[in-house]
């Protein structure tokens, strides 16, 4: 079965074709991040007329890149929610067209599901990583140069391999895919959650974050540090000349399976104005010009090992809770963090260049959801939601 994903959820353009949930014939990846850089975050009208002018390309160039036509595809799945309302609105009405304009069925993916489903993806090496040269039609002959100067093109990475063992883990067996029941740590800049999972297409979300997410974390404690947006690559990258012990750092107490992240923001905001010998009332876009370099290492380090060991914590207690769990799988795009996946050695991750918003993820999601008897969505009436459980 070949199915064409499509994922405009936030400030990434993506198009993939994939065969039978696994394997990746086509990834494209058109970010913004560059765009968005300047600002420190994503602007949603922004998002949506960047997505507008890359969106036919992409599509076009992932089946080109998977040398299949239109006849060939089986079917058509498309991010419906959660995520920014203009860029949702983007790749849905796209894919309606598509599906009406090709007579393919449609399916509408949840886009927590998509990020649990690239666990399941093999290893995909992108040849020709370029779109200047994409297939053009009647559909994409607007001129798209400008967006694609300014943007920046993903293909995956090999998969890292870990042997050792880790508290838990030791109890788990590790195979070539995740294996059932398994718990699902969702680990991105809107979401931060713990799935239990009996089955494909089965989520019970059994943890969730009262506040911040994790990945908002890092972007607001890189702009208190003066790091460029997004903020998980930028503090990883500073850690590394950093001491992680150098700052205590507080872990939130919450019960159960649950997660808070403002309180550990608002602690190293706090450290830093004691650090830097100011006032609660200093603001806190200035402080970035008081630190020295070593102080910016120290702080990214103490934050990012604080953050992992919240994480870890809560899986831990959720094998706990949960003993008849026989994998762990990681997805989102903190999931590409090095510190964490050192943490959890036995647990899955996607691929680093699969961690982040992409098509292939939505494609794999969609096939797993036809497995599970799920049916094809009316294109002339799909609707999006900006926020919606996954177990809704």
């Amino acid at each position: 079965m070949l199915i064409l994903g499509i994922e405009t959820s936030c400030d990434e353009t993506a198009a993939a074709v994939v065969r039978d949930g696994r394997e990746i014939l086509s990834s494209v990846v058109v970010s913004q991040i560059d765009i968005f850089a300047e600002y420190g975050g994503v602007i949603p009208e922004v998002a949506a007329r960047s997505h507008l002018e890359a969106m036919m390309p992409v599509v076009n160039k992932a089946l080109s890149d998977a040398s299949v036509s239109w006849d060939e595809i089986d079917a058509i799945a498309v991010t419906h929610a959660p995520g920014l309302l203009g860029s949702l609105l983007i790749g849905t009405l796209t894919a309606r067209t598509l599906a009406i304009l090709h007579d393919k069925p449609l399916y509408a993916v949840h886009h927590l599901k998509s990020h649990v489903y690239a666990n399941w993806l093999n290893s995909f090496e992108s040849k020709d990583t370029s779109l200047r040269n994409a297939p053009s039609g009647p559909s994409s002959r607007a001129s798209v140069a400008p967006c694609l100067a300014r943007r920046q093109t993903c293909s995956s990475e090999k998969r890292p391999l870990d042997s050792k063992q880790n508290n838990q883990f030791s109890m788990l067996q590790k195979s070539q895919i995740p294996a059932f029941p398994l718990l699902a740590l969702v680990v991105s800049g809107g979401h931060t959650q713990i799935l239990y999972m009996r089955g494909h297409n089965q989520f019970e979300i059994v943890g969730t974050t009262h506040d911040d997410a994790v990945g908002e974390c890092f972007d607001k404690v890189a702009k208190i540090l003066g790091l460029p947006y997004p903020g998980g690559p930028s503090i990883a990258k500073a850690a590394k000349g950093g001491n992680p012990d150098k700052y205590r750092l507080p872990h939130p107490k919450v019960e159960g399976l649950d997660f808070s992240f403002s309180g550990l923001k608002t602690a190293v905001l706090r450290a830093v104005q004691k650090e830097v010998g100011v006032p609660i009332s200093y603001p806190s876009h200035k402080l970035a010009g008081l630190l020295s370099e070593q102080q910016v290492h120290d702080f990214a380090a103490s934050f990012q090992k604080t953050a992992v060991e919240i994480l870890t914590e809560k899986i831990n207690f959720a094998l706990d809770m949960y003993p008849k769990v026989k994998s762990v799988a990681v997805a989102g795009g903190v999931s590409a963090n090095q510190s964490l996946r050192k943490a959890l050695p036995d647990a899955f991750f996607p691929v680093p260049s699969l961690s982040g918003d992409n098509g292939a993820m939505v494609a794999a999601a969609c096939f797993f959801e036809i497995l599970s008897g799920v049916k094809p969505t009316n294109p002339y009436t799909l609707n999006i939601y900006p926020r919606i459980a996954i177990d809704k």
